[in-house]
C-alpha cells in the first residue's frame, strides 16, 4: 500500500458563508474523556475561523447535562465530589472564542439551582425547548447531542 493510498481524502469538501447552530444537550456523552458535544462545538468553532465565515453558536444544557454550566462550588454540592467542574476550562475556552452557553430554566428549578450557581457567562433561559424551538424558527440548524 502507497502511503497515498493511506492519506485520507475529503470527497465532500464544506465551505460554508455563515454558520447559524443550536446545540441541545440533554445528557453527555463522550470521545475518551471529552464531552462529545464540547468537542464538536469545538470542531466548528475552527471550521468557522478557518471559513472566515459569519456565526452564532448557543450552546443550551439541559436535562441530565446542565450541571455542566455550575461553577465549581455548585457543581461540587450538585455532584457530592470535590473536584470543581471538570467542562469549566473547555466551555470558558469556547466562551472566549464566541460560543454562546445557556442552562434551561426549568432544569435550573429542578435541581435548586439559581443564576449565582453558573459559571460567569452563562445564561438561564425560559427552558430548553422553549428556547431551541426560537432559535430554529429564527433559522438556526439544531444539533442534537446526548
Amino acid at each position: 500500500m502507497t502511503s497515498q493510498d493511506q492519506a485520507l481524502h475529503i470527497d465532500v469538501p464544506v465551505k460554508l458563508d455563515e454558520v447559524r447552530n443550536v446545540f441541545s444537550i440533554a445528557s453527555l456523552s463522550f470521545e475518551g474523556d471529552l464531552p462529545a458535544a464540547l468537542f464538536h462545538a469545538g470542531l466548528i468553532v475552527n471550521d468557522i475561523a478557518a471559513w472566515q465565515a459569519r456565526s452564532r453558536i448557543v450552546v443550551i444544557f439541559h436535562t441530565n447535562a446542565g450541571h455542566a454550566t455550575l461553577h465549581d462550588e455548585a457543581y461540587d454540592r450538585e455532584r457530592h465530589i470535590s473536584t470543581g467542574n471538570p467542562y469549566r476550562e473547555l466551555i470558558e475556552d469556547l466562551m472566549a472564542r464566541g460560543v454562546e452557553f445557556e442552562l434551561c430554566g426549568a432544569t435550573a428549578q429542578a435541581h435548586g439551582w439559581v443564576n449565582a450557581d453558573t459559571l460567569p457567562g452563562v445564561r438561564v433561559n425560559t427552558d430548553a425547548m422553549a428556547r431551541t424551538t426560537q432559535l430554529v424558527q429564527e433559522g438556526f440548524v439544531k444539533i442534537s447531542e446526548s
